[in-house]
């Protein structure tokens, strides 16, 4: 894993999910494969082997850079602008 330059503009206390799953996959009725957190703001979306990839889509829409995974057991984070583990 390598650190990368937005780790640091990180909330310390990480966010409240806003939900406890994906909303814009329930919305069109989709499942999504995989969780991920928002670690700026809390918004959960899927992983990008979903349909959708609404995390990813978050990213993009917002610039928000460093999502955590949101499974059970996982506690790795991934920075969308670096490209890294972090």
């Amino acid at each position: 894993m390598s650190e990368c330059t937005h780790v640091a503009g990180l909330p310390r206390a990480e966010p409240t999910p806003l939900s406890a799953t994906c909303r814009e996959c329930e919305a069109v009725g989709s499942h999504p494969v995989q969780l991920r957190l928002c670690l700026v703001c809390g918004h959960v979306g899927c992983c990008d082997s979903s349909p959708y990839r609404h995390a990813t889509g978050h990213f993009q829409e917002t610039g928000h850079p460093v999502m955590r995974t949101f499974e059970p057991g996982d506690s790795w984070r991934w920075c969308f602008v670096d490209q890294v583990l972090v």
